[in-house]
């Protein structure tokens, strides 16, 4: 089974995100904020952070490539993924050769 997500339009979560410095105030911290601001709209709090976190480095808040890093991971995990997978097919394959040719010699021994 999969797991259900919520799709958000993009004005709800520049919304959202606008709404986290708002409420620092009331709560003291960035992630009291977030998690206080999460459950208003029916969302996590580590979503609601990711957005915060990716309005701030496009604000050039905080240094950082938080899209391009995250594009690179996901690009390296799909491509560790293939390989784990081909080796698996060469490690049978290699191991099913090995089983059903006998062990050969050479002639000229």
């Amino acid at each position: 089974m999969s797991k259900a997500t919520k799709r958000f339009s993009p004005e709800f979560r520049v919304r959202a995100v606008l709404m986290v410095p708002d409420n620092e105030g009331q709560h003291g911290a960035c992630s009291q904020s977030v998690i206080s601001i999460a459950a208003k709209i029916g969302g996590a709090a580590q979503t609601l952070n990711d957005w915060a976190r990716r309005a701030e480095v496009a604000s050039s808040k905080w240094p950082g490539l938080f899209d391009e890093m995250s594009d690179r991971m996901t690009a390296l995990e799909r491509e560790n993924r293939e390989l784990r997978h081909a080796n698996g097919i060469f490690r049978k394959a290699s191991a099913y050769f090995a089983m059903t040719e006998p062990d050969r010699r050479s002639k000229h021994a």
